[in-house]
């Protein structure tokens, strides 16, 4: 058996291919992004915003308790077999979109996915973090969630093309099917266990002897006593009340304008993409200046972006604020998952991974509720300003109570 070294360059192989196994895991959402509130309108005549929502609703319950069971689960069984599981669940998906004969098959589909997703996104997070070790952890995280978000963009944006020429169902389904035979057969035949990278890092540690968490411990922990954690769960799941609301109201936002189903398609894939490529500069930028700034202005970027878009008529408009939106997202996403590397030791870091994507993922659910009855009650204008005003309300909770975590002496360094 090689020695274990921690590291990007020294790991650079199962790194490269974590990297694209996550793109795979994020097309799969991606396929969705574009379609799904035409298909309850057009298809199933779902004419009550709050209830074509459900899909999301649905999704992000079922992905932010998987995501906290995916950690726990990856501390006791390995990483893996939880990564392989994940492919497993999502196989039923494609298929279930294609040909969903009512709305409770689609909601049902979502429920899979967002098993799926729990499992696999979470898993190849915690890899990442295994392997690089404690001085890339930004890198790592920038280049996971590029890959997995650019993903989301490029399906986004293929799934639109393929409905504006052939329909809505079943061929923009299609390609989940390759995305799950591809992603399935990478992780069984490819990647690597990483569990004993976690061992190394821990003997190396200063803290080494840290007397192990209960689950209860991890949970209480990271969700309430630490102050710096607690933090970064509640900026993560305003984040994901943003794209809950991105993916589930921002379609008929741009309809009501007169956009075409290709430009709504362009449109969508533009904030996930600006995110991805974002992530690229971004999460190596917070291993050199710190955390806490680019979380700060990340927030207060989103929050003018969904002003922007709550406000605007025509498609430069929209591109605008979704790039904005886009960009807020990059600052956020990556630096958030590598403060709690930078914070939670070794032994207990992947259950905390879990804890705080439970808090970030029940933000699409929150998201898709709140825009929801917002959006039946008040329009959606409104339902898009008050999301605006919770982003910069999570900005200045960030500013005034975080402590720059990559500088601050835990066990995990």
């Amino acid at each position: 058996m090689k020695p274990v070294r921690l590291g990007l360059r020294q790991n650079l192989g199962q790194f490269s291919l974590l990297v694209v196994v996550n793109a795979f895991v994020g097309a799969m959402i991606g396929m969705e992004r574009t379609l799904l509130p035409s298909i309850a309108e057009q298809e199933f005549r779902l004419a009550e915003k709050s209830a074509v929502l459900s899909f999301i609703l649905v999704f992000g319950l079922t992905k932010a308790l998987t995501n906290y069971l995916a950690g726990r689960m990856s501390d006791r069984f390995g990483r893996k077999q939880v990564l392989v599981a994940g492919w497993l669940v999502a196989t039923p998906v494609p298929f279930l979109l294609m040909w969903a004969p009512t709305w409770s098959w689609v909601l049902f589909a979502n429920v899979l996915l967002g098993i799926s997703q729990g499992l696999t996104w979470s898993t190849t997070v915690i890899m990442k973090i295994d392997l690089a070790g404690p001085q890339k952890r930004g890198l790592a995280m920038g280049l996971n969630e590029f890959a997995g978000y650019f993903a989301v963009a490029g399906s986004a944006l293929a799934t639109g093309i393929v409905a504006a020429r052939h329909g809505l169902r079943p061929e923009p389904f299609y390609m989940g099917v390759a995305f799950v035979a591809l992603g399935l057969l990478l992780s069984v035949f490819a990647v690597r266990e990483t569990r004993h990278h976690v061992t190394h890092e821990a003997t190396r540690s200063r803290a080494s002897s840290e007397k192990p968490l209960s689950a209860r411990e991890v949970f209480l922990r990271t969700s309430f006593k630490d102050r710096d954690l607690a933090s970064v769960c509640q900026a993560g799941l305003v984040n994901n009340l943003n794209d809950g609301m991105a993916w589930g109201l921002f379609p008929w936002v741009y309809a009501a304008a007169g956009m075409s189903l290709a430009r709504i398609g362009t449109l969508a894939a533009i904030y996930p993409a600006v995110w991805g490529l974002g992530q690229l500069v971004t999460g190596a930028w917070s291993d050199r200046v710190g955390r806490k700034g680019l979380i700060v202005a990340g927030k207060v970027a989103q929050a003018i972006g969904l002003g922007v878009i709550a406000l605007g008529g025509t498609f430069g408009e929209f591109a605008f604020g979704a790039g904005l939106i886009g960009l807020g997202t990059a600052m956020v996403y990556p630096t958030l998952l590598a403060a709690i590397g930078d914070v939670a030791h070794p032994s207990w870091r992947a259950s905390a991974v879990g804890v705080y994507r439970l808090w970030r993922d029940s933000g699409y659910a929150l998201g898709a509720l709140l825009a929801g009855i917002l959006a039946d009650s008040f329009g959606l204008v409104t339902a898009t300003l008050v999301v605006a005003a919770l982003n910069l309300a999570s900005g200045v909770e960030v500013a005034l109570r975080l402590r720059e975590p990559l500088r601050r002496p835990t066990a995990a360094r």
